[in-house]
């Protein structure tokens, strides 16, 4: 029988925009646009991150979250909604040893999620070198508190780990019951200082995990599709979207969003696989006690 893989799509992220970033969403009515864009190519749940509507820069702000979640939420579109909480976890200090990071509280990391309540929010743990630039800094401590605050809105963390030690600890979270069960993994694979996206590492890590968890991974850059591929035949999930990758294939770049989705739907059914609906991604994530977003619009619109 075939089985059904759910595809996430990254619309915008949460890094400083490349010169080739052109069709990278930046406003809250851009990137809901993209999100509900990529639910038609087959999409069952968009992972957000919010940008400076003026500038492009990356944002914490509460008020474009508010916007693009309302946005989504109003048009009716049945999409599983995963925010992120990664903001605030950079950290570079200067080489003069003067103060300044860009740390920021558990609580101020997950107060957008906390108020919005989307069915799924991203946990990254990790603290690791991120690119050449800085590092994100993930302490058990603060991962504590915001899986457990997490847990208590009724929101299902996706745990993404960029490394083999990020499973370690995300294991001995869960046994401690600092984060539910059963678990849900995003393996992010290609960012320099973590594991590389490669076949091998994509099946030692997919081995490690927990009997009872669902995972997915990506590759960033031009190891998008490749593990893809991988992912669906390993028995995985896949996540494909203009914030790992910005090319359709090699030389082009793609239009936006949807066109990755509708590659990486090929690709799933090139594998004789099915691509999973907002529905079957909430049966097979244990969401099904969590009201569909549909349902969610009038609650939306009051708020």
């Amino acid at each position: 029988m075939s089985r059904k893989v759910i595809v996430t799509c990254a619309v915008t992220g949460g890094a400083q925009l490349a010169k080739n970033a052109q069709h990278v969403p930046i406003t809250p009515a851009q990137i809901a646009a993209e999100c509900i864009a990529a639910a038609k190519a087959g999409a069952a749940i968009a992972h957000v991150h919010v940008r400076d509507p003026a500038t492009g820069a990356p944002s914490m702000e509460i008020a474009h979250y508010r916007e693009t979640v309302a946005r989504i939420r109003e048009s009716g579109v049945d999409l599983i909604l995963n925010i992120t909480t990664g903001p605030g976890a950079r950290y570079a200090p200067p080489l003069d040893g003067s103060a300044g990071t860009g740390i920021k509280t558990p609580q101020a990391r997950t107060a957008h999620v906390l108020e919005l309540k989307p069915e799924i929010c991203t946990l990254d743990v990790a603290t690791m070198n991120f690119g050449l630039a800085s590092a994100i800094v993930n302490t058990p401590e603060h991962l504590r508190v915001m899986g457990r605050a997490i847990m208590q809105a009724g929101i299902k963390p996706e745990l993404e780990v960029f490394d083999l030690g990020h499973l370690v600890l995300a294991k001995e979270l869960l046994k401690s019951g600092d984060l539910p069960a059963p678990p849900m993994f995003q393996f992010c694979l290609g960012i320099m200082g973590g594991a590389p996206a490669s076949l091998p590492v994509l099946q030692l890590m997919s081995s490690l995990v927990p009997q009872d968890a669902v995972w997915s991974a990506f590759g960033i850059g031009r190891h998008q599709f490749p593990i893809a591929a991988h992912v669906v035949q390993l028995g995985g999930h896949v996540r494909v979207g203009l914030e790992d990758n910005l090319y359709l294939r090699r030389g082009e770049l793609s239009k936006g969003n949807a066109p990755l989705v509708e590659r990486a739907v090929s690709i799933i059914h090139t594998l004789d696989e099915e691509v999973a609906s907002p529905q079957d991604a909430r049966e097979i994530l244990g969401l099904t006690a969590v009201a569909p977003l549909v349902a969610r619009v009038a609650e939306g619109a009051r708020a």
